[in-house]
């Protein structure tokens, strides 16, 4: 059995851990002078409850193809550990919490800090003992390693909710595997073994948010232009990066009404329902073991199933999520996300969405508004039905996402565009242009 080296946490990595930040990083305002909204919360939750406003009709996820969207199914659970590596609030829904004091679990960097955590020398259970510079797998390579009580030992328990995102967690896990063979093969010294893969597997990553995922979700013009221009409402100084809240508690919580009611886990298969059936929280099954080309695109196989359009409403399964998602509730009306969304909004205190749209120069939606002014979490989902054909972010949604993601990169003094801003992929692409999936599936297992 061949035996290596433990890694060491290098004083000079692009990666070190200790450098996160202490005591939780900040929340913070895009708009600080634009006033609170203040709905009445009973309004919310009627609106976000079974039979509300938010509710999507089940029929339409069940088959009927009618609400599908043009991107695949996979990308709202891509965006979903987005979040994970960048937002972690722990604050109770119905707020409390002083917006000054509200914490951040996550450090503000697309770093994959949700993947590393503390690294093989503050997190050793995530890696291999005869080999700490790689992750360690479930036996059969499907799974994250788990406890004696199946609770996913991994950097962030939330990739472990359902099977699409601990499927992309372990996809994430076996490229960096990937990337230390082909290191070693290339004869790095072994003890930059594994700095070396963290920051290329890192920088792949935040590429792919900038070149892919950002020009589907808001449009490669508006990426064109953050880029070129900077952030005219986000833009922080190195080393001084917050969430804002209009981004973690509206905005980026467009992928809810992406994620359908039901879904094949390989080709012929059942379609199951997301809530319960695909739960994750436990080891997983045999039986549950998806085919990422179900969801995302791959040359050479058929086209994958689509996302839902984005039109304001919810699946079924996110309006009645099982206990082992939320836990013991008192209201009925807090197992849909939907409301725990508008409830969010509410308690962090966001304007509406007319009033983001008048700040930024965009003729207001007439369609689908409130009395006294909309939500900016369900307004943000109309405009992309009516300004984005349900398949992308509208003016006022895509400019508050592309101005963070790409703000935060800006003030990580470690990612590629701070560092390197002309840097390219160098991992193997199926076509012209490096995407998600030729990292997630490399062309010898497709």
């Amino acid at each position: 059995m061949t035996t290596h080296p433990a890694t060491r946490d290098h004083c000079l990595s692009l990666a070190r851990s200790v450098d996160r930040p202490t005591g939780g990083a900040r929340y913070g305002r895009m708009f600080p002078r634009l006033e609170p909204l203040g709905t009445d919360p009973h309004v919310l939750m009627r609106a976000g409850s079974d039979g509300g406003i938010c509710d999507a009709a089940a029929a339409l996820d069940l088959g009927a193809g009618g609400d599908d969207a043009e991107q695949a199914a996979g990308w709202p659970f891509f965006g979903q550990l987005l979040a994970h590596d960048t937002t972690a609030d722990r604050s109770p829904l119905m707020g409390g919490v002083e917006t000054d004091a509200l914490r951040n679990s996550r450090s503000p960097r697309l770093n994959l800090e949700m993947l590393y955590a503390d690294g093989p020398i503050g997190s050793p259970y995530m890696f291999d003992l005869n080999d700490p510079a790689k992750f360690l797998l479930s036996p059969d390579g499907y799974d994250v390693p788990r406890n004696p009580q199946g609770i996913a030992l991994i950097g962030d328990p939330r990739n472990d909710v359902h099977i699409f995102t601990l499927s992309l967690h372990v996809a994430l896990l076996h490229a960096h595997n990937r990337i230390v063979d082909h290191l070693r093969a290339h004869d790095v010294p072994e003890e930059d073994v594994f700095d070396k893969a963290r920051i290329a597997l890192t920088w792949h990553y935040q590429w792919i948010v900038v070149h892919d995922f950002l020009p589907r979700l808001v449009g490669p013009e508006l990426v064109d232009e953050v880029l070129e221009d900077g952030g005219k409402w986000f833009n922080p100084e190195p080393m001084n990066a917050f969430i804002p809240l209009e981004y973690a508690d509206a905005a980026y919580r467009y992928g809810h009404g992406q994620i359908r009611h039901a879904y094949h886990l390989v080709e012929g298969g059942p379609e199951l329902p997301l809530f319960p059936d695909l739960v994750g929280f436990g080891p997983l099954p045999a039986d549950r073991r998806l085919d990422l080309a179900q969801i995302f695109d791959v040359p050479g196989r058929p086209p994958a199933q689509r996302a839902k359009r984005l039109d304001g409403r919810l699946a079924a399964s996110l309006i009645g999520l099982p206990e082992r998602i939320t836990g013991a509730v008192d209201e009925s009306a807090y197992r849909s996300l939907a409301v725990r969304d508008l409830l969010r909004g509410d308690t962090t205190g966001l304007p509406s969405g007319e009033e983001v749209a008048k700040l930024l120069g965009v003729p207001p939606l007439t369609e689908d508004t409130w009395p006294g002014g909309t939500p900016l979490w369900f307004y943000i989902l109309k405009e992309s039905e009516y300004l984005g054909d349900g398949d992308r972010l509208g003016p006022v949604g895509g400019r508050i996402v592309a101005e963070v993601l790409i703000g935060l990169l800006r003030a990580d003094p470690a990612s590629y565009l701070s560092l390197e801003p002309d840097w390219q992929p160098m991992l193997p692409a199926a076509g012209d242009t490096f995407g998600l999936t030729d990292l997630l599936i490399p062309a010898g297992s497709r």
